[in-house]
């Protein structure tokens, strides 16, 4: 949730922000850019403290980080230090989702993985809807905005620290050090980079679409500013439905299928979201593309599933991070487009890469053996092969 609200108020501020600070386009842009290059280099980071010392202890130090330099942006007066802060706040951020699907992955059943999964990372629309409404409500006074998106970090800081036990199935294992580089191995290696290339395409058209879609309903169509945090409360409500709906989808048919349909849903209904002429066509589509847009939810399961335990997070968490951190440049990318050719010309290209990232999925393997009633894993299961690591 947390990871929403972050990125999400830069979304929402971003137009009141350029106007106080004096920021182009292009700055904007570099903002957004910043955080997700931090969220990139975390996903190495966090994930190899996480497989070393702990999912508890990693996922608590991802949060403090996060919050701490988040609650400091209202202090800023320049581009520069803003600039600072979001890249590192990024390296905070960047650490919840691998941990939080790791720890799910190690804690519920096979056959119940991929709701269970979906339902934990659905809280990321959910950030979405408290966005959109602080944003409603307290703009265009955007420091207090984050002064509250940083300090509300305390909450799920307490309930970790207080009600989270350590993974028994990382703790079993009493790893010798893991190195990073064993997601390198001859065993992991084409998964590791396969999914990668997946989490990149998908990333740089999804942070490239989300930064930049507030903007585009006021620049391009004309929706006043309250109106379009409405638009995006409406659209996270069917990003939240979007996230359980493919988290069963995923439990029947396997994550691999769920997220090909998820991913080329979006390819085909965003197209549909810019061609749209009028608000009320706008309001309706929005959900209908952010139902699709659940691929995050039903990576959290694949991906952590994707890795034996010894190195699930730093597997999980590189793969799906270093996405992340490539698609930094998403926003700037966008930003520079919008000024020759338009948003709405911006926002069919991210299509594009939804569409080229759910081809490359279809090379990944199917991981849904050991269910009941499906063919056995066992040839595929990472864990055979690094038995003896």
């Amino acid at each position: 949730m947390f990871d929403a609200l972050e990125i999400l108020l830069l979304s929402f501020t971003l137009p009141v922000i350029r106007a106080d600070l004096g920021l182009t386009a292009t700055q904007g842009g570099l903002l957004a850019t910043a955080t997700l290059l931090g969220i990139g280099v975390s996903s190495v980071t966090v994930g190899w403290l996480a497989d070393n010392y702990g999912r508890k202890r990693a996922l608590m130090l991802s949060l403090a980080v996060f919050g701490v330099f988040t609650s400091a942006i209202p202090l800023v007066q320049g581009f520069t230090l803003f600039l600072v802060l979001r890249f590192v706040a990024g390296l905070g951020l960047g650490g919840v989702w691998g941990v939080v699907s790791a720890y799910v992955v190690e804690t519920w059943p096979a056959a119940q993985r991929g709701r269970a999964v979906a339902f934990v990372l659905s809280s990321f629309p959910v950030g979405g809807v408290i966005a959109a409404w602080l944003a409603g409500a307290l703009l265009p006074d955007w420091r207090l905005l984050f002064l509250i998106g940083g300090a509300g970090v305390v909450v799920p800081l307490v309930i970790v620290g207080v009600f989270f036990r350590e993974s028994a199935e990382w703790a079993e294992q009493k790893p010798t050090p893991v190195k990073v580089t064993e997601i390198f191995a001859p065993e992991l290696r084409r998964r590791t980079l396969l999914a990668a290339t997946v989490a990149t395409f998908a990333m740089f058209g999804a942070w490239g679409a989300s930064t930049w879609l507030p903007t585009y309903l006021q620049a391009d169509k004309g929706v006043p500013a309250t109106t379009v945090a409405m638009f995006m409360m409406v659209l996270n409500l069917g990003m939240f439905v979007g996230y359980n709906v493919f988290g069963l989808i995923a439990d029947r048919i396997g994550g691999k299928h769920a997220l090909v349909l998820s991913l080329a849903g979006v390819a085909l209904t965003l197209p549909l979201y810019v061609v749209a002429a009028d608000r009320t066509t706008l309001l309706w589509l929005g959900p209908m593309f952010a139902f699709f847009a659940a691929y995050a939810g039903v990576f959290g399961v694949y991906m952590g599933e994707l890795f034996p335990t010894r190195v699930r997070t730093t597997g999980a968490g590189f793969s799906y991070n270093i996405g992340r951190g490539v698609s930094a440049f998403a926003p700037l990318t966008l930003g520079v487009l919008a000024g020759s050719a338009g948003f709405g010309a911006g926002l069919l290209v991210c299509a594009g890469f939804m569409a080229c990232a759910a081809i490359a999925m279809t090379f990944l393997p199917d991981l849904r053996g050991g269910r009941p009633g499906l063919p056995a894993r066992r040839a595929l299961d990472p864990d055979a092969s690094l038995s003896g690591a």
